[in-house]
């Protein structure tokens, strides 16, 4: 996708969507088109003709901003022909690590919650129709666990593999197929256990008294960064011959 930043010489212009705490950074780090190619630049939060503006969310636990430049003056910083597939395979990496974190959380204030609830004399969490859900829950997560452990594997492989930046880059192309196959999986895992959570835990779930609802509002939203799952698999179907 083209960036909505564009840099001429060292001057930006345009406006970046949906930057993670960009009201509370002390720095920029900002991809914009140059011409036909794109670069990286640098330059602080609070320089002239930086605006930053904080949007309407979701998930109550993570500020997004729209950032817009008029005219800023940056630094460029130099980089490699590979250095957005290597930032993306980072990105997916991590947002994957997150989202495996997440998904267990919600399935042990499940198991919990099905420990405490008692319902027709019994906590609910004897009867066997509820154990099967929470027994899937665990094999989704322990699933995207070890995919998200393999893309963070590759992804530090590949940022190793050529550190002075001469030689080839499938290293990085590997590591970005891989961290997407996470991004994907990791996410559709999230929303889904999540939701499992919510119906598990009843009317409370909705409630300020359980977490369960930040957890279900936070698997959407990092779903939805960096590219939503249908987006990755479309961009990199190419790329990984499918």
């Amino acid at each position: 996708h083209t960036p909505g930043v564009t840099a001429e010489g060292s001057t930006l212009s345009g406006t970046s969507h949906h930057v993670l705490g960009a009201d509370t950074a002390d720095t920029l780090l900002v991809v914009a088109a140059t011409g036909e190619t794109v670069g990286l630049f640098e330059l602080p939060a609070d320089a002239d003709g930086v605006t930053v503006t904080r949007v309407p969310v979701m998930d109550p636990t993570r500020t997004l901003c729209r950032v817009r430049f008029d005219g800023a003056s940056a630094t460029a910083i130099d980089t490699r022909t590979s250095f957005l597939s290597r930032l993306r395979g980072a990105a997916w990496a991590a947002l994957s690590a997150e989202q495996v974190g997440l998904a267990r959380a919600a399935l042990d204030a499940t198991v919990q919650y099905t420990q405490e609830r008692k319902q027709f004399g019994r906590v609910i969490g004897s009867f066997q129709a509820l154990k099967h859900r929470m027994a899937d829950m665990y094999v989704r997560v322990e699933t995207a666990r070890s995919l998200s452990y393999s893309a963070a594997a590759l992804v530090a492989e590949s940022l190793t593999a050529d550190a002075d930046g001469t030689g080839p880059d499938e290293a990085a192309y590997a590591a970005e197929i891989e961290a997407a196959a996470a991004k994907v999986y990791c996410s559709e895992a999230a929303q889904w256990i999540t939701g499992e959570a919510i119906q598990l835990h009843g009317g409370v779930a909705i409630t300020w008294e359980y977490d369960t609802h930040l957890f279900f509002k936070r698997a959407h939203g990092t779903a939805q960064l960096v590219g939503q799952p249908h987006q990755v698999l479309s961009a990199l179907e190419p790329a990984a011959g499918l």
